[in-house]
């Protein structure tokens, strides 16, 4: 696995997994506009969408993720020197009170006129204000377990966190001694 500077000042970071062409961050913002993928995805996953979120229809769900995808991608993709990852990222247990050696987090969109946002970028705090996007999902359910496709993410954020501690990376200066 290597990394890819996202915001090109070494505060948000991005996998890319041996044999992808494409950092995990940009994989899920290419999945998430994609009218096929996510059509797919809602026809196989539309008892979680009429459940848990009241929505029976397909493309009423494509047309809310392509939208919460957007808004989720500009607030990401700010790079401006005040952006502020810390007001994006939360942790990833939402019981969690302190901080921890490369904390699981979330970032989703906190505010939607119809529904809370389902789109969820999962990353690993190195330290305050640095990220590692490890990979993301369309969460329709109550917790990641339940679900197949959230349950890989977990493996995911789990598998990259064991790379960095049998790295020695535990922080921003061991993670830039290591990609030098």
């Amino acid at each position: 696995m290597t990394f890819d500077d996202i915001t090109e000042d070494g505060r948000l970071w991005a996998v890319r997994y041996e044999g992808d062409n494409e950092n995990a961050l940009y994989r899920l913002f290419d999945q998430w506009s994609d009218v096929a993928w996510l059509r797919g995805f809602f026809k196989e996953n539309i008892n979680d969408l009429s459940s848990y979120f009241k929505i029976t229809d397909v493309n009423d769900a494509i047309y809310d993720t392509i939208e919460d995808s957007e808004s989720l991608q500009c607030l990401i993709m700010d790079i401006s020197p005040d952006a502020d990852l810390e007001r994006i990222f939360r942790p990833l247990d939402n019981n969690r009170t302190a901080e921890m050696l490369l904390g699981k987090e979330k970032a989703r969109l906190k505010k939607n006129r119809k529904h809370p946002s389902w789109l969820r970028i999962y990353a690993l705090r190195l330290s305050a204000g640095i990220y590692i996007v490890t990979g993301g999902a369309i969460k329709l359910t109550a917790t990641m377990q339940e679900r197949e496709h959230t349950l890989k993410e977990l493996h995911k954020m789990e598998k990259v966190r064991q790379f960095l501690l049998s790295e020695n990376i535990v922080d921003e200066d061991s993670f830039t001694d290591y990609l030098s």
